[in-house]
């Protein structure tokens, strides 16, 4: 077990929560919870930051978030080991996934920030003549952010500086699986010299993030399962505020006839089983054309085969599942598969030894009543459906609960963007998978029961700030057309109504002013 939450007898006033490796089940530490009053105090102090953090420019913003990311950069390599002993990853994995993102986004929204939070004049409308019309935006106030355990630095990480960005303040909410990972962001924000109250870590377990959802927060952007973000959801209800929910996901792979077989496989193999599959972008359905199909299932084979599974410090590609309870996950929903009638190609059972280590697993003859069809199976199984052709597999990968991101192999560029188009979800890639949600200019979030919401891109400033429209007019007229006396300027406005309705501006236009002309003539 990786985690959980104890009450140690001489400790019974302070429950805590208590870490265990994910690689050889050693005692790595132990935490403790927030209480509900704690999230309060944390909630309030990040209101009283607020005004000051909002009222500093962009420029001024930036400086602090470039010492964190200067403290990223030099001790980075110290980071993702912390991060890997976290989680179970491989050391690339913690430096790629987790933290190259932090000098991706700041670089990308230091350079995008000042155009997408300028104010915009819209263009003029022809029946508000004298008005000019502008959008503007304005950073919404405190920020709850709860996020998981399976990309614990980089799912926290990116909405609390797009937050922080957009001038809000954050209470952070990390994953109780993996507290290591807390610790260090909390680390990490407190050596960057942040303002008091402008962004807190609290610490625990569901309770904990129960008391932020019910705290006087201005949003909440919550990362995680269907079903916690239905109560989140239900939390923010009560308010109401806003709330952002990126959920699961079954992503789809679709192999076409004409696809780079080669590319395919190795891609295949990499989206499925990085991270250990724990990610809610995994390829979990691997749609097989029939005429590709064995040759295809040949390679893949052998890129399997070719996986090693370890320790961080051995060299590994695939780690250890972070959270215990995925292997039950794991083995029911390969269970379900057997008996409905997969097949278990390679792979299918717990290593031996210590840690939580599973067989990376390839099955075949998926249908769709299947569990590891119809569910999130977040660990390292690889799922291939055999389809007639292309059309067929585009109907089963949209006949689905989820809808996060998928992915379409062929030669054929153009075929394959209109097979992307198509696709429900809420990013899809050609000849590539994955790296779509690392690419800090493109919105991410997903459609159906994977959520709802965009981070990433303009989006994720807009995400944590309240849209405004303004407009001005200068004042010279002493009256509007439209404003009392009603009585003399009904048939004008019915002429106004009719003309304009009827498509004919110019006399619609001549009416309007008539209208203006009777209002100024005041009984």
């Amino acid at each position: 077990m990786s985690a959980q939450a104890t009450q140690a007898p001489h400790l019974a006033e302070a429950p805590r929560i208590e870490k265990f490796s994910p690689v050889d089940g050693s005692h790595l530490g132990d935490f403790p919870i927030s209480s509900a009053d704690d999230v309060e105090r944390a909630v309030a102090a990040a209101r009283t930051a607020f005004p000051a953090w909002r009222d500093l420019s962009l420029n001024q913003r930036f400086e602090y978030l470039e010492r964190l990311r200067e403290i990223v950069s030099s001790d980075g390599e110290s980071f993702a080991k912390t991060i890997s002993e976290d989680t179970g990853k491989p050391l690339l994995d913690s430096l790629l996934t987790e933290l190259m993102s932090i000098p991706l986004f700041i670089d990308y929204y230091r350079k995008e920030a000042p155009r997408a939070l300028k104010r915009r004049k819209l263009s003029r409308q022809l029946f508000f003549p004298t008005k000019t019309s502008y959008v503007e935006h304005a950073p919404m106030g405190v920020i709850a952010v709860i996020s998981p355990w399976n990309f614990p630095f980089q799912l926290s990480m990116i909405p609390v500086l797009s937050a922080l960005i957009a001038g809000n303040t954050v209470v952070l909410k990390p994953s109780e699986v993996t507290p290591l990972t807390g610790e260090l962001m909390r680390e990490i924000f407190e050596r960057a010299g942040l303002p008091a109250g402008v962004v807190s870590v609290v610490q625990g377990d569901g309770a904990t993030g129960a008391a932020l959802c019910r705290a006087d927060v201005d949003k909440i952007f919550f990362t995680g399962s269907v079903a916690t973000g239905r109560k989140v959801m239900a939390a923010a209800a009560e308010k109401p505020i806003p709330v952002e929910l990126e959920l699961g996901g079954k992503d789809a792979m679709i192999v076409c006839h004409d696809a780079n077989l080669d590319r395919a496989a190795r891609a295949a193999v990499w989206g499925g089983f990085l991270n250990c599959g724990q990610m809610c972008i995994s390829v979990e359905r691997l749609f097989v054309v029939e005429a590709v199909y064995d040759a295809f299932l040949e390679k893949l084979k052998t890129e399997i085969e070719r996986i090693r599974v370890g320790a961080p410090d051995e060299g590994s590609d695939m780690g250890p599942l972070t959270f215990g309870a995925q292997m039950g996950t794991v083995a029911r929903h390969l269970q379900d598969a057997r008996e409905r009638g997969a097949t278990i190609a390679m792979g299918g059972r717990p290593m031996e030894g210590p840690g939580q280590f599973f067989e990376p697993t390839l099955v075949l003859d998926v249908t769709e009543e299947m569990e590891i069809y119809r569910d999130e199976t977040f660990g390292p199984v690889l799922p291939v459906i055999r389809v007639a052709d292309e059309e067929e597999a585009l109907r089963m990968a949209n006949n689905h609960q989820y809808g996060l991101t998928g992915s379409v192999w062929t030669r054929d560029v153009s075929r394959g963007l209109a097979l992307a188009s198509r696709m429900e979800s809420g990013q899809c890639s050609v000849n590539d998978l994955v790296l779509s949600v690392g690419n800090p200019a493109l919105p991410f979030g997903g459609v159906k029961r994977s959520g709802f919401g965009r981070y990433h891109g303009p989006e994720g400033l807009y995400a944590f700030m309240n849209q405004k429209a303004i407009m001005v007019d200068r004042g010279l007229l002493e009256v509007e057309p439209f404003w009392y006396p009603y009585a003399p300027k009904y048939e004008a406005m019915l002429g106004t109504f009719r003309n304009l309705m009827g498509g004919k501006m110019v006399r619609a236009l001549s009416h309007f002013y008539e209208m203006h002309k009777l209002t100024k003539k005041r009984p």
